[in-house]
Order: C-alpha cells, then sequence, then structure tokens
C-alpha cells in the first residue's frame, strides 16, 4: 500500500484505524513509565477542544494544563513520602494542584513538601484496594455497573443502574459487598457496553464484520482492545487492505490486544486529531492523575475531552468483569473501541466501553497503556 502522500495530510486516511498513536522507546510498565515530558504550548484547537468539552476559557485551559502536568510530575514523590498512610490522591481542578490522602497526620509535612496538598483520612490505600478485590470476587448481577475505590470519598463505590436498584439480585450483592468493607452506593443512568461496531465503509480496521479504532503505536504493531478480535485473528485496513493479525487478546476480565503489522503498513507515534486538533505525538506513557483532563481519539465520533473520573474500576459487562480500567467522562460510540486516551502527550489507554453518547453525554472506561505493554513485553512507539 501507498501511503507517502497521505502521511503528508496529516495521516489522515491511511491512519485513519482509530487513533494511530504511541509512546516511548522503553519496557513501559505502571513502575517504569516515563515522567511527562516538556511539551510544547498546546495548539488552538487542543484548547478549543478542552474549551468546547470542559467548559473552560482559553487561559483556564492552557493553565489547567500547565497544572495538570506538575500534578503527574509530583505524584510518584508525593505516594512515597506517604508511605504506608497512603491513601490515594486525585487532581484537585480548582485549586489547580494534586491532593494526597493520608491516614496520618505525621506524614503530612513530608507530602506537603513534594508540592502536594494534604488530607487525613481513615481508610489507608491498600485497606481500600483489599476491599474491592474482595467484590471482585464476587458475582455481579447486570444491574450492577461497576465499582472502583474513589480516593476522595474515602471509600469504595458501587455504581448501581438506576432502574434495578430495588432488583433482588442487585440487593443481595450490595449486601455482601457491604461486608467487604466501607462502600458506597451511587446510581448510574445505563449499564456499560462496548463499542465495537458493525462495518460501515470508510472507516478504521476491520476485523472480521467488525470496527474498531487503533490504539497506539508499538514497535512492531499496535494496541487496542480485546474485544475487537481473538488471537489470530486477520486485521484489514480502511481501505480492506491486510494489516496482520490479533497476536495476543483478553476479554473479559481484561480488554486488550495487539495487533502485528505489516504487508506495507508501518507504525507513527500519532494520534489523530481528525482535523478538531493537529495530530497529537505522543511522548510517553505517565500516567495523569484521578481529576486531570484527557481526551480520546476514535473512529466513529473523533476528538472528545473530558476528565478521570477513577481508577482501577471493575466494570460489569453483559460479557463479563473487566478489571483495572480507567473511568473518563469522555462520551464514544460503537466503532471507537480500542482508540487512544491521552493526555497532554502521554499516552493512557485504549477505549473499552461505556454508557451513553456523543449526543447526550456519558462515560467511558479505558484500560491503561502500560498494563498493555508490560503483559505482552510491548514498546511503546515515541516521538
Amino acid at each position: 500500500m501507498r501511503r507517502i502522500t497521505l502521511l503528508r495530510t496529516g495521516l489522515s486516511a491511511a491512519l485513519l484505524l482509530g487513533t494511530w498513536a504511541t509512546a516511548g522507546a522503553l519496557p513501559a510498565s505502571a513502575a517504569d513509565a516515563p515522567a511527562a515530558s516538556p511539551q510544547a504550548p498546546a495548539s488552538p484547537e487542543l484548547l478549543a477542544a478542552m474549551q468546547r468539552d470542559l467548559g473552560l476559557t482559553r487561559d483556564q485551559a492552557e493553565t489547567r494544563l500547565a497544572a495538570e502536568k506538575t500534578a503527574t510530575a509530583v505524584e510518584p514523590k508525593a505516594r512515597g513520602a506517604a508511605g504506608s498512610a497512603y491513601a490515594g490522591s486525585w487532581f484537585d481542578a480548582e485549586r489547580g494542584r494534586l491532593t494526597v490522602a493520608v491516614t496520618s497526620a505525621a506524614r503530612a509535612e513530608a507530602v506537603r513538601a513534594t508540592g502536594a496538598s494534604v488530607r487525613v483520612v481513615r481508610h489507608s490505600a491498600a485497606q481500600l484496594d483489599a476491599a474491592k478485590k474482595r467484590l471482585d470476587s464476587l458475582s455481579a448481577p447486570d444491574g450492577v455497573g461497576s465499582w472502583h475505590v474513589d480516593a476522595k470519598a474515602n471509600t469504595v463505590v458501587v455504581n448501581v443502574v438506576a432502574a434495578q436498584r430495588d432488583d433482588n439480585d442487585v440487593r443481595a450483592f450490595l449486601a455482601r459487598a457491604r461486608e467487604a468493607g466501607p462502600v458506597t452506593v451511587r446510581q448510574t443512568p445505563a449499564a456499560p457496553r462496548t463499542f465495537a461496531a458493525g462495518t460501515v465503509g470508510g472507516d478504521p480496521y476491520y476485523t472480521g464484520n467488525v470496527r474498531c479504532s487503533i490504539g497506539f503505536s508499538v514497535h512492531g504493531g499496535f494496541v487496542t482492545a480485546g474485544h475487537c478480535g481473538s488471537p489470530g485473528s486477520a486485521v484489514y485496513g480502511w481501505d480492506r487492505s491486510y494489516v496482520g493479525n490479533f497476536q495476543g487478546s483478553s476479554f473479559p476480565d481484561n480488554d486488550y490486544a495487539w495487533v502485528n503489522v505489516g504487508s506495507g503498513w508501518w507504525t507513527v507515534p500519532v494520534v489523530l486529531g481528525w482535523g478538531t486538533v493537529p495530530d497529537q505525538l505522543v511522548r510517553g506513557s505517565a500516567e495523569a492523575p484521578v481529576g486531570a483532563s484527557v481526551c480520546r481519539s476514535g473512529s466513529t465520533t473523533r476528538w472528545h475531552c473530558g476528565t478521570v473520573l477513577a481508577k482501577n474500576e471493575t466494570v460489569n459487562y453483559s460479557q463479563g468483569a473487566v478489571h483495572q480500567m480507567t473511568k473518563t467522562s469522555v462520551c464514544a460510540e460503537p466503532g471507537d473501541s480500542g482508540g487512544s486516551f491521552i493526555s497532554g502527550d502521554q499516552a493512557q489507554g485504549v477505549t473499552s466501553g461505556g454508557w451513553g453518547n456523543c449526543s447526550t453525554g456519558g462515560q467511558t472506561w479505558h484500560q491503561p497503556v502500560n498494563e498493555i505493554l508490560n503483559r505482552y513485553g510491548l514498546r511503546l512507539h515515541t516521538a
């Protein structure tokens, strides 16, 4: 396939496979993720997207991006300073700072010295994670959408579909959940679903009659969502030419996969902006904190932004539970599955599923990219 000309036009057509993006030439794991690198000023288009989706002025968007970059760098230092008293962290958008929860006031000063604000709480992150793990061992009914540790609320939050809150099976699950540890129940308007789509002309990659979106380029291929294809399945590009095959795939329990790239296709460290913003270079995979802004690129709804709402959330799809997901306020629709979540120039994850749409709003989960790289021993392709 000849794509030189297409690359000159912003990678539009040849890279329509969802979100050609990437990150760094090192074995990326959550522990080894590179720190956020120096970043050029945000483009006018990116700032406009943040203004549209987050309700910000241009100055507020610029200020927020700078503050989030600082918070991302501070978080690992603050976690280390908190030690066993660490109870989670989040980006406080109003104050423009990272807040770190601790269970011991004696650790507060050391945490503040890293540049973070401090809140003293009752339950440590280890205690809350243990409670969530006990919930993970339970079988959840359809009326239970997901559950995660909410550091800000210092509890495990269980999200229940509003219309099914009085269902007997839901009530029984919640009773068992409360036995596991501190639990708060919240309502969600709809059950989560994956965002794969049937074949339609002119859009990203296909496997069988399913269309999904590329996540991030890695050396030798790209990562995407596991529910989009099984190991060995052939993958075809926007023009139906052969790209490669699923080399590994996991769904449910996880929702990640990787595809090898050949036959005239190659990888580039770019996430498509779809004309809404310039195509975005990816320079690493430092994980943004809860509360930070994040944007998503996908082959159906293209470019949308929102914020990180929760991490390590268990999502109860009809096909089975998926663990260690990150929840965001970004919308998505069928065909966006597998596409890129990016914060600044840092890869975050691949789109899994959610509820709602980009007309009325909704929420979306992504599988963190560092977990995928770790699982398959891949190296993110970075600029």
